[in-house]
């Protein structure tokens, strides 16, 4: 009779020679979309409330970034790609099942709109700027008529778009790490964090600058309390879960994901947001870009995590 052992262990290739195994790309590109989402949340969340004046980093000039960084995510994630020639095929059919499917059209709906998005604003932040043609301004000025309509658009957009960067971890069952549903949630709220800091670094305003101090300290300790309930779930799992999240409780990943991700990129930042609505000088771009350091180790240890516990097989006589 075949007796079977199910348990957590390091990724073997010789166990398992059909492993896909992620390097740089795929962290870098999931860092890049939530940070996307976040700062198009933001831009078209003030805009609809009416707060383009108030708050124009926010809203005009931070939306100047979205486009070619996405751009910039969706080219590190077709280096990763295995047949880059059929990327193609993502578009000939809908799997709602499928949370790759899910990403790949919100994707293709997202990138033209966000440089759609940030054209319309580039005569408010450069007063100065004539466009080389006059079909472009004609162009420009229609387009601004569907600014609520693109920004709505954008909103739910950025949302699925921060909620995918997890969800398409999450949809791997055989990797005990990433089957949770937190991690949707989770790298949601971290790339709305990302957004908030990226906005406090460029802001310009004092007032627009403690806002956003006090969503990002909001943030981060949701952010927080999400990683807490992570493991909290995983330990009163199964026994294959117990080890992956031992892997960061005194296992491999302790270090790196206690130190750099909770303590640098979520504490030390959270403290030194405290201080500064307090009252201290502190130089913003500090905790700022504390929590973008933090939000990129955090999607290179989740995904290499995710690689390292896994289910293993042994079959005995």
């Amino acid at each position: 009779m075949n007796e079977i052992e199910i348990t957590s262990g390091r990724m073997n290739p010789h166990i398992d020679p059909y492993l896909t195994v992620w390097g740089w790309e795929i962290p870098l590109y999931l860092f890049i979309g939530g940070l996307v989402a976040g700062i198009l949340f933001f831009s078209t969340l003030f805009f609809l409330r009416g707060k383009e004046k108030e708050y124009s980093t926010a809203v005009k000039r931070i939306s100047i970034l979205a486009g070619p960084l996405l751009a910039l995510g969706l080219g590190a994630l077709f280096l990763d790609l295995s047949h880059k020639l059929y990327v193609w095929r993502f578009y000939t059919t809908i799997r709602w099942e499928s949370p790759m499917s899910w990403g790949s059209w919100t994707l293709l709906v997202i990138t033209p709109l966000s440089f759609l998005w940030s054209v319309v604003w580039i005569e408010d932040i450069w007063p100065s700027f004539k466009w080389p043609q006059k079909w472009m301004y004609n162009f420009v000025e229609r387009l601004k008529n569907y600014k609520k309509q693109m920004a709505w658009t954008l909103l739910i957009g950025s949302i699925v778009l921060g909620m995918y960067t997890g969800i398409l971890l999450s949809a791997f069952n055989a990797r005990p790490f990433w089957n949770s549903a937190i991690l949707g949630p989770l790298f949601l709220v971290s790339g709305l964090s990302t957004g908030a800091a990226s906005i406090i670094i460029f802001s310009r305003s004092e007032a627009e600058k403690k806002i956003f101090s006090r969503i990002d300290i909001a943030l981060i300790g949701l952010e927080l309390f999400l990683l807490i309930h992570l493991f909290m779930g995983f330990l009163a799992s199964t026994q294959v879960h117990i080890e992956a999240a031992q892997l960061f409780l005194g296992g491999e990943y302790t270090a790196a994901f206690w130190v750099l991700v909770v303590g640098m990129g979520l504490l030390l930042p959270l403290f030194i947001e405290i201080l500064e609505l307090k009252g201290y000088r502190i130089p913003v771009l500090i905790p700022s870009v504390l929590v973008l350091t933090g939000g990129l180790i955090l999607r290179f240890i989740v995904v290499d995590a995710g690689q390292t516990s896994r289910w293993l097989y042994k079959f005995m006589q």
